[in-house]
């Protein structure tokens, strides 16, 4: 069976990509810091019939992350598909007021995260001479949000190194690319906010797992 790693994994785009890729047949390693949570996604998953097991680690610590995804290739074999979008909370900083402390986390777990999971799973993706590399954004890392700025600065870094995998690993049998979401994630939204669910969503990522043709996906109103 092939195996999908979501680092970040929660119960709204997490959980619907997961579905998404386990009934293509992929098993399903979950990534994310709280142990009861992703338990709850697992039990989800199996009773959807979806071979899952959760992987507990701090993104934003790269040993643990390291940890957790050498644990799943340990337990599925290797990881065919990557996906990669924690949360590193909301910090609400305008560009004035950008500081190395405030930046830190973001930059801890948006772009350290990235690089340490990668530098996981890629050498049995070119072993293999196959593998997928999907990272999501906000739109913020495109065109900057003001009150976002720590967000956006560690997000447009991801961005720029995704883009760069995808010009220089495909002649090696490796897709990656970059997914920009930039409107609300759910069912619902307040009036006027543009908004998609998650399961919808999620299909985009099915699409660019396949086609393999995009080196940047934008999801928007």
């Amino acid at each position: 069976m092939p195996t999908i790693a979501i680092v970040g994994a929660g119960p709204g785009l997490g959980l619907s990509i997961a579905k998404v890729f386990g009934g293509h047949g992929f098993d399903v390693a979950l990534i994310s810091r709280s142990k009861d949570k992703l338990d709850a996604l697992v039990s989800e998953l199996s009773e959807a019939g979806i071979t899952a097991e959760s992987f507990p680690a701090d993104v934003g610590d790269s040993a643990q992350l390291t940890g957790a995804l050498e644990a799943a290739i340990a337990r599925f074999g290797r990881i065919d598909v990557l996906e990669f979008s924690p949360h590193a909370g909301l910090s609400m900083t305008s560009p004035t007021e950008v500081t190395i402390d405030t930046l830190r986390s973001q930059i801890d777990s948006l772009l350290y995260g990235a690089v340490a999971a990668v530098q996981s799973v890629l050498p049995g993706m070119l072993q293999a001479g196959s593998g997928t590399l999907l990272f999501t954004t906000g739109g913020g890392a495109i065109n900057p949000y003001p009150m976002l700025a720590d967000t956006n600065i560690a997000q447009a870094g991801q961005r720029n190194w995704a883009i760069n995998l995808h010009n220089t690993l495909a002649d090696q049998g490796i897709y990656a690319a970059n997914v920009a979401i930039n409107l609300m994630i759910g069912s619902q939204a307040p009036e006027g906010v543009p908004h998609r669910a998650p399961d919808e969503i999620a299909l985009d990522y099915w699409t660019l797992h396949t086609e393999r043709d995009q080196a940047e996906h934008l999801i928007s109103a």
